[in-house]
């Protein structure tokens, strides 16, 4: 996990889910620990997420990299993860959306953070959505 990532987390952990820097007041911030693919490993990577009811939305932008992120090969592989929300944790199940919800999905997740459109614009790979469901403990 690089540095930025890293320094996200640690903010992200000792104040109660909330960061400064590019993610200055945004409540859409999101922690998740996923099992490495190929390791096995525990892996942890910050995200923003969209609110949609009883689930949050995942973006496999990748910044607009013209390839998936770890953390998506990841949940194909093993779509349990651990789920940080604020200061609530939880267990939580992925769900792989296809169109035509993904691409609504992805539309609301441009209105609310309008740089998601260039991550869009600037691949030419069909960027995946994820819904992240709580599981029942």
């Amino acid at each position: 996990m690089n540095a930025f990532n890293e320094n996200v987390i640690a903010e992200f952990r000792a104040n109660n889910g909330k960061v400064g820097g590019p993610f200055e007041g945004r409540d859409n911030m999101v922690v998740i620990t996923t099992t490495g693919a190929k390791s096995g490993r525990q892996i942890t990577n910050p995200l923003v997420f969209l609110p949609d009811g009883d689930r949050i939305v995942l973006i496999a932008s990748n910044g607009g990299a013209d390839k998936h992120p770890a953390w998506y090969h990841n949940l194909r592989a093993n779509p349990e993860l651990t789920v940080e929300l604020g200061t609530e944790t939880y267990t939580g199940k992925a769900e792989f959306i296809e169109d035509p919800e993904r691409g609504e999905l992805y539309d609301r997740m441009v209105e609310i953070m309008p740089q998601f459109d260039d991550y869009r614009t600037g691949t030419t790979r069909r960027i995946p959505v994820v819904a992240v469901y709580r599981q029942s403990a």
